[in-house]
């Protein structure tokens, strides 16, 4: 992170507890919630089977009274059908049962077909359209005593009739019936149910009507005809004859038929009353979950503050690497996954200690050695600068030589015409001895010229292949610097690449030196690839010198050989001018001797010649070295700029270096 930039950090500490607390806040909720819902199905469950075993009683109740009642009424309807009884006898019988029991108050009574009323004396059965009775219709449908549909009397009262047909062979229809009051059958309905808030209706399953309930109101009416959303829905229930237990408007509800009739009874209880203990629990489990929560968030805090403050210690220790300062430690307590962290951080930080002192002694070295290839640079442009002054003051000799041989090439010519001109005319060698003697006198000049001209060319060449020589020795302690540059730069490569393999393996904490590990690495590349560039540039230097002392050898030899020439034609000048001197006594011999004159001067010509072109060879050949020479001296200048750079290299190798604490 850059200076003065700043980031909002989260500790590991607060996203752990970020973490933790609210999953142990959903733990704890599904754990209530799981129980509750269990716990809700359990209770369901057992007030499902406590709901139909108190229906299941409340039915036997009601099948047992009315089958002892029906038991009852058939053995009297069997005895009369087999009594033959008379009127009389049949009247007295009805008296007899009258009041049979509380359930039958009325007693018997007998409808014929003619709508005749049969009844005890007492009764108050009335004997109004008999044939349009409940009882009588009923009875006209079965033979065996049953219980019919229930209704309400003339006096209002809640019952239901048994009857059936009496076959006392008398050959006319007559029905059997009597009426059964239901007020012990809504006394069982309501009052024997063995759950609290609970409640049961007792309904007549073919027209849904109902026959038993706690609001006596209710009674004989229909459940369709009810606003009641609840009875609503029992009554499509029983119009589709689905009589399991359910769930209906927040009621539990159990269905139990009634055996012998068409009753269905129906008990329920309102599922809050179920469940009003359980939501009681359920409040108190939420209580529990909410301090739980808090303790074990208090405890969890606890054990994060223990777990991270070696690790805060360890980012403390990073930031500081980061920044560069590895005079850290680390203290290593315990043996756990954290310790092992930091025992290799402290690994860390002792091979970052050695890797960077050897890199700073490795930039030190580099230094010195660039300055040392900054001086020799330095001298061998001197050196280069020197050679190329002296290879243009060469080049100047040797055209002041070349221009003092085609003299005498000229003045050779001249000679060899006077010569031939001498065998024409002899009458007028006297005239032409003086202006021999003038021109001798100048030749004998020119070639002690030439003479000293040659003895500087001679020195001239013998400094340059000293000088030369000096560069062929400076080129190889070049290429001995380039060396060890070579060597430091692939060093520093080496040492680059294991930096940044410690950097990668340090991760993010190694992210700011493996920066300088990088950089380091393109410095050491560029080392190397200023290396290569010299080298090449020095062989290509020694190349040159190589050429050049080979040619300033050749050179050498000619001149040598020049030299000899001259100072043979200097010796015949001596004689040519000491001849001239005794020809005023030798005339007569010196033009017997013009034939060989002719000669002589023929081969001076001839080697005056060939030296004109030897000093044109070798003014080319000096052209040559002072361009080679030029171009050695712009080499030594770009060597001096690339030890200079390699300098400035190093220097920021140093700096980076210097940023680092150890």
């Amino acid at each position: 992170m850059k200076k003065g930039e700043t980031k909002y950090k989260v500790s590991i500490k607060t996203k752990l507890l970020g973490i933790i607390i609210p999953m142990l806040v959903i733990v704890i909720s599904l754990l209530i919630f799981i129980s509750y819902n269990k716990s809700k199905n359990i209770i369901s469950n057992s007030a499902n089977d406590l709901l139909e075993t108190s229906s299941k009683k409340q039915v036997d109740q009601i099948e047992s009274l009315l089958n002892e009642n029906l038991s009852s009424f058939s053995t009297l309807k069997d005895s009369l059908e087999v009594a033959n009884l008379n009127e009389k006898q049949l009247k007295d019988l009805l008296n007899k049962y009258y009041g049979y029991s509380d359930n039958c108050k009325e007693g018997f009574y007998i409808g014929d077909e003619s709508g005749k009323l049969f009844k005890a004396e007492k009764s108050n059965k009335s004997d109004k359209d008999v044939l349009d009775s409940v009882w009588y219709k009923e009875g006209l449908t079965r033979v065996n005593m049953a219980f019919g549909s229930p209704y309400k009397n003339e006096f209002g009262k809640n019952v239901v009739s048994a009857s059936a047909i009496l076959n006392d062979k008398s050959g006319i229809i007559k029905i059997f019936s009597v009426d059964l009051s239901l007020d012990k059958v809504s006394i069982i309905v309501n009052s024997m149910i063995d759950m609290h808030d609970a409640e049961a209706l007792l309904i007549d399953s073919n027209d849904k009507t109902i026959v038993a309930n706690r609001d006596s109101s209710l009674i004989s009416t229909k459940l369709d005809s009810s606003n009641d959303k609840f009875f609503t829905d029992v009554a499509g229930k029983i119009e589709n004859k689905d009589y399991n237990s359910c769930e209906l408007d927040d009621n539990r509800v159990v269905f139990k038929e009634v055996e012998g009739t068409n009753w269905i009874l129906v008990s329920y209880v309102p599922t809050k009353s179920i469940l009003s203990e359980l939501i009681k629990l359920r409040t108190f489990m939420i209580l529990i979950g909410i301090i739980s929560i808090i303790i074990l968030a208090v405890l969890v805090e606890r054990v994060v503050q223990v777990v991270i403050k070696p690790i805060r210690k360890l980012t403390d220790t990073i930031v500081s690497m980061t920044n560069g300062d590895f005079t850290v430690d680390v203290e290593i307590r315990g043996n756990d996954e954290i310790s092992v962290m930091l025992k290799s951080v402290k690994e860390f930080i002792t091979v970052m200690r050695n890797m960077i002192n050897n890199i700073s002694i490795v930039s030190n070295k580099m230094s010195e050695q660039s300055e040392g290839g900054i001086r020799i640079s330095t001298e061998l442009y001197d050196s280069s600068k020197l050679q190329s002054e002296s290879m243009q003051n060469l080049n100047l000799t040797v055209d002041q030589l070349s221009s003092s041989v085609g003299e005498i090439a000229e003045n050779t010519t001249t000679l060899a015409n006077v010569v031939s001109n001498t065998r024409d005319d002899g009458n007028n060698v006297n005239d032409k001895m003086k202006e021999t003697i003038n021109i001798s006198e100048k030749g004998m000049r020119d070639m002690e010229k030439v003479s000293a001209a040659m003895e500087n060319i001679r020195t001239s060449i013998g400094s340059l292949e000293q000088a030369i020589n000096n560069v062929g020795k400076s080129s190889s302690e070049i290429t001995n610097i380039i060396n060890v540059i070579g060597s430091i730069a692939e060093q520093t490569n080496l040492l680059s690449l294991n930096a940044s393999i410690e950097a990668a393996r340090a991760g993010e904490a190694g992210k700011g030196f493996a920066v300088v590990a990088s950089e380091i690495g393109k410095l050491a590349n560029t080392s190397s690839e200023s290396v290569k560039n010299i080298s090449s540039i020095v062989n290509e230097i020694n190349k040159l010198v190589s050429d050049t002392v080979k040619q300033s050898h050749d050179s050498a030899e000619y001149i040598n050989e020049s030299s000899y020439l001259i100072s043979g034609t200097a010796d015949t000048f001596d004689n040519i001018f000491n001849k001239i001197n005794s020809a005023n006594d030798l005339i007569q011999e010196m033009i017997e001797k013009v034939g060989h004159l002719d000669d002589v001067a023929t081969t001076v010509a001839a080697i005056a010649e060939e030296q004109a072109a030897s000093s044109e060879e070798i003014l080319a050949t000096s052209e040559v070295m002072v361009d080679q020479s030029n171009n050695i001296t712009k080499n030594s200048e770009k060597v001096a700029n690339d030890a200079e750079t390699l300098a400035n290299t190093s220097d920021e190798l140093s700096k980076q270096i210097k940023m680092f604490k150890i």
